[in-house]
């Protein structure tokens, strides 16, 4: 016999959960199909173990899409404020990182323990070690499972995307789609390390383990951040922000050393040389990199001419990187279903009554520093708060 329901989420992630929550507090019977041994997995490992649950300073710029206008409806309804009067209900303590960034003092199972609080107090249903092997439509969804059969008018997909499959990512939610005859945005990698061409990483491959702040650009699209050289890559903050951002094939450029007049030490020197040159770039780079890059980009004479030059090439560094390290290493997943499909109040899809999509699988992509989450927190209240 099959279980009936009014509601079944599919995902016991970040979005899941919270629309589960906000359809059974209006008293809907809601389960979570989650297809992992426990729920929100990608949750634990969030922000070092301590989930940048939100941000402070969320606005609809901070998010890539298709359509730019798509998330605000459902970010303006459902804010970090909201979410962090949750936080607050539940007695979790927690501090501001940088730039709005919200972490939890403690552990990320705070967060997993208070939406798993939220659902026992809501009535919401979470069925472990969900394996799907059907879902179909007649009057009503349907969805088949190794043991069992699950049935509700109503059907929310919130199932992630492509990003860090080691915790269980899975095309499940675009396969779903794509059954139903929506458009979907061509998936890719986000907030992920982009890999040096051949050559740079030849010349750069030793500055490994250096970081410093730089303004970086992809796409016409800054952020100032800290940037980390790995042996084959680039990473940091200001890298993950723009490889949200840049096309492959296409150049990035790095600011090296924002504010600052990176050869006036050098033109003020009495000699003139690459030594005067490393030492003045030592006072704003590590000392590794300013050897390594003035190496490698040194003029060949030391006239003001080719030091006007070096500071515009310092402030203005090309790179045309070989690729982003893909799924695995990206935090999250540019694209996804088409926003033209669905409502931007409620997340329903307009050709299929019932159907809603929140979350990650959807083309809205936060930046890094908890705003995916918010993206998450939001739609998944957008969709609940109508089911």
């Amino acid at each position: 016999m099959p279980q009936k329901f009014d509601v079944l989420v599919i995902g016991g992630g970040a979005a899941g959960l919270l629309c589960a929550i906000e359809a059974g507090k209006r008293g809907r019977r809601v389960a979570v199909l989650e297809h992992a041994d426990r729920i929100g997995k990608k949750i634990l490992i969030s922000g070092g173990g301590r989930c940048n649950f939100t941000n402070i300073h969320c606005q609809p710029q901070n998010f890539l899409s298709a359509n730019p206008h798509f998330a605000k409806s459902a970010l303006a309804r459902y804010t970090p404020a909201d979410f962090l009067a949750l936080v607050e209900k539940h007695r979790i303590p927690y501090h501001e990182k940088t730039l709005g960034q919200l972490f939890c003092d403690n552990s990320a199972s705070d967060i997993t323990n208070m939406l798993e609080a939220e659902c026992r107090a809501a009535g919401v249903k979470i069925i472990l070690n969900s394996k799907i092997t059907e879902v179909s439509r007649d009057t009503q969804f349907v969805i088949r499972c190794e043991s069992a059969e699950y049935r509700a008018a109503a059907l929310v997909v919130a199932t992630g995307a492509l990003s860090i499959p080691k915790m269980g990512a899975t095309p499940f939610g675009y396969d779903l789609a794509r059954q139903f005859g929506l458009k979907i945005i061509t998936p890719r990698p986000g907030l992920v390390p982009l890999v040096l061409a051949p050559a740079d990483r030849k010349r750069y491959s030793e500055l490994a383990g250096v970081s410093t702040e730089v303004i970086a650009q992809a796409n016409q699209t800054p952020f100032r951040e800290k940037m980390l050289f790995t042996h084959r890559s680039l990473s940091g903050p200001a890298i993950l922000q723009i490889s949200s951002y840049w096309q492959e094939g296409k150049p990035i450029r790095i600011d090296l050393a924002p504010d600052r007049d990176a050869t006036a030490a050098i033109r003020e020197a009495g000699t003139r040389n690459l030594t005067a040159a490393e030492k003045a770039f030592q006072q704003f780079l590590p000392k590794r990199l300013a050897e390594t890059w003035l190496h490698h980009n040194a003029p060949r004479s030391w006239t003001n001419p080719a030091l006007a030059a070096l500071e515009a090439q310092v402030h203005a560094w090309s790179l045309t990187p070989a690729a982003t390290e893909g799924f695995e290493k990206a935090e999250v997943t540019v694209g996804g279903i088409d926003t033209d499909e669905l409502s931007s109040k409620t997340m329903e899809c307009r050709k299929i009554p019932g159907l809603f999509f929140i979350g990650e699988v959807v083309d809205v992509t936060g930046q890094l520093g908890g705003f995916n989450f918010q993206w998450a927190w939001a739609s998944g209240a957008a969709a609940g708060r109508v089911l």
